[in-house]
Formats: C-alpha cells, sequence, structure tokens
C-alpha cells in the first residue's frame, strides 16, 4: 500500500502498535518509519550537494583564507554591495524609531525579493545546464563559510602562542563580527574569537545547509539575505529600529538550527580533551548567564560551559556603537581568556562540523537512496 506521507504512516504504525511482531519485523518497520520521516522533511538527493559543498568550503577556506579579511559567506558580502550603503544611509539613529522600523522592513523586502530571484536564476541554471550539479555545488560553496574561520582563528591563535599578544592578527575577526577590537585587550579578542567560532557554524554553516535541504537554493538564498542584514545591522539585538524586522525573520528560520549546533557543539564536547560534557548539559536548563537568540544564544552556552568560560560581555562595533552583549557561562568562571581556550574552542568547532556531517551521512542512509 502507497502511504502519502509520513504522517499517515506514522499513525498507522501507532494503531498497530499492541499487535505481536517479531523484533526483525520491528526493526524493519522503525526503518522505514524514520525513512518515511526523512523524506517528508527533506529532499534527500540533495544530501550529497550538501556534504560536498561542506568538505569543498572547508579544504578551500583553509588554503586561500576568507575574501578581504572577512570569512563570512561569500553572498554575505556580495549582498552587502547591494544592502550595506543604502541602509547605512536609512539607518539614522536620530529619526523615531517607528520610521527606521518601517525603513528597514522596505529595505527587507526588497532585499529578500532579489535574493529569491537570484536563488531561482540559479536553480534553472543547474536543471538546465546538465553540468552534474557543478553549478549548484559553487552556489552551496558560495554560501557556507568553514575553512576560512579557522583560517582567522588559527592566526589568532599562533600569534598568541608565538608573539604572546593578539596585536596585529584580529583583523580578520574584527571584519568578521563588525566588532571594534582595537581598543580591547587580548581577553576581550580571545572572547570575540570563541564567540565567533560559534556563531558561524550556525549561520554559515548549520541553518543554509539546513534550509538547502528543506526549500532548495531559494530559500538558502533568502536565509543568506537575512543573516546579512543581521550582521550589518542587527547589532546583536541592540538596533535602534532599522534592524528589527530582518532580526524577526532570522529569528523565525533560524530558532531550530540554532538548538541543533549547540546540540552538536554538547556533543563535540565529549571528544575534546578538557571539556565537561556533564557541564554542556547543564547549560541548557542554566537559568543565569545566558545569551539571547540575538547574541548567540544556545551556540554560546554550548561552547561556555563545557570549557568552563565566560564569553560575550560588552563591546563596540565598528560604528562606535556600544554594545551591551551578556555575559555567558557558568558562575565564577573565569573571562581571562588565552590562546589555550582558543585551541579548545576551535578544536570543538571543528568536531562539531565532522558530527554535523556524519549527521547528513546518516539521513541520507535513513532515505533509503543509498540501496
Amino acid at each position: 500500500m502507497v502511504r502519502e506521507s509520513a504522517v499517515e504512516y506514522l499513525l498507522e504504525f501507532t494503531e498497530n502498535k499492541g499487535q505481536s511482531r517479531s523484533p526483525t519485523h520491528f526493526h524493519y518497520t522503525m526503518n522505514e518509519t524514520l525513512t518515511q520521516l526523512n523524506a517528508y522533511l527533506i529532499e534527500a538527493e540533495r544530501i550529497p550537494v550538501a556534504i560536498l559543498s561542506i568538505v569543498i568550503t572547508m579544504v578551500v577556506g583553509m588554503i586561500t583564507g576568507p575574501l578581504r579579511g572577512n570569512a563570512n559567506p561569500f553572498f554575505w558580502q556580495f549582498y552587502d554591495l547591494f544592502f550595506g550603503t543604502l541602509g547605512d544611509r536609512l539607518d539614522k539613529p536620530q529619526r523615531p524609531r517607528g520610521d527606521l522600523i518601517f525603513r528597514g522592513f522596505i529595505l527587507t523586502v526588497f532585499g529578500v525579493v532579489m535574493a529569491f530571484m537570484i536563488g531561482r536564476v540559479v536553480q534553472r541554471l543547474t536543471l538546465g545546464l546538465h553540468d552534474h550539479g557543478a553549478t549548484e555545488v559553487f552556489f552551496l560553496c558560495l554560501s557556507f563559510t568553514s575553512g576560512s574561520v579557522w583560517f582567522v582563528l588559527l592566526r589568532l591563535y599562533f600569534a598568541m602562542d608565538k608573539q604572546g599578544s593578539a596585536k596585529g592578527a584580529f583583523y580578520g575577526l574584527s571584519r568578521s563580527t563588525r566588532f571594534n577590537l582595537n581598543s580591547t585587550d587580548d581577553f576581550g579578542i580571545t572572547r570575540a574569537g570563541m564567540g565567533f567560532a560559534a556563531v558561524s557554524f550556525d549561520k554559515g554553516m548549520v541553518a543554509p545547509v539546513l534550509w538547502y535541504l528543506v526549500g532548495g537554493i531559494p530559500v538558502l538564498a533568502v536565509y543568506n539575505l537575512l543573516c546579512m542584514l543581521v550582521w550589518r545591522f542587527g547589532k546583536c539585538g541592540h538596533t535602534t529600529g532599522f534592524g528589527v524586522i530582518p532580526l524577526a525573520l532570522e529569528k523565525l528560520m533560524g530558532f531550530i538550527p540554532a538548538y541543533l549546533t549547540g546540540f552538536l557543539f554538547a556533543a563535540a564536547s565529549a571528544l575534546t580533551p578538557t571539556a565537561r560534557l556533564t557541564q554542556s548539559l547543564l547549560a541548557w536548563w542554566a537559568v543565569k548567564n545566558k545569551a539571547p537568540y540575538e547574541q548567540g544564544g544556545p551556540m554560546l552556552a554550548a561552547l561556555a560551559w563545557p570549557l568552563g568560560i565566560m564569553i560575550g560581555g560588552p563591546v563596540r562595533d565598528l560604528s562606535g556603537f556600544q554594545l551591551k552583549n551578556v555575559w555567558v557561562g557558568p558562575e565564577k568562571a573565569t573571562a581571562r581568556l588565552d590562546h589555550r581556550h582558543l585551541r579548545r574552542g576551535i578544536y570543538i568547532n571543528f568536531m562539531a562540523h565532522l558530527l554535523f556531517l556524519a549527521s547528513l551521512g546518516g539521513a541520507y542512509f535513513f532515505s533509503g537512496r543509498l540501496f
């Protein structure tokens, strides 16, 4: 019998759960249930394309480093060329908040339409060129980031390890986070690096991959556009109004991926020397020192707790605006972070990437496309 959806199959499975079944039949039924659910949620044919794109992004990013010092996805920088300067002209702090929200809404709508149309054009190209998915992989590689993030953070780590100071090595980090680190001490620069390791994995890898699997290239393009607007105008949630709409839309799309990222970080902490998995689990129920979504949310908590450190804290952005970010981490933990903490943060980030690749491989296996 052909079942129209995974939901229908689950209902049938629930109705028959009281009947006697052999272990072999039960195992087969559970596998078929997972296969149906997988097919219902995502397009399994896109998983190998995503995996290949992730691997290329990891390798090429480590070799070439960030583009113009910015380790964020290429399409963030592409969209920034169109909307960055325009948004700066519209985002005038002296204007009423309602006026700024309306201006941000207009810019966001225009940007979303443009990004969706770009995604549609690319999608049609991938169908018409018959290039075995090369165009699609290329677009995805420009929408993700990983290797270039490690390049920036490792450069910072080696400078602090060999020279004892981060001065002169934080340009890429400053460009990528839009934080003004010139007047920040090495501890603050390290905290910014740790936070970037967490946030970049979520918004530059996990969330775009998931939205690509769910909605294809057009939805991926829209998510990248929203992330760019939040990166440029969101100010970690301290916006005067202009970034309210893109923040709300990006949070709507990124809420579930953020918790998946936190889970991957928590799992990666179990594979990291000196990290404590029990503390990582406690972070999910902690009522103090947790960041709101706009400042890193569960990703920062899943990185700070297992390492027993404090990250976050107040910082200035490149426009000179004071961002009064909260402190994230267990009580009485140290905020005086050095290169050894940064090394462990990079390691957790790397292990989380491997776990994410393994998760995608498992999803493809349960999709039944391997057979």
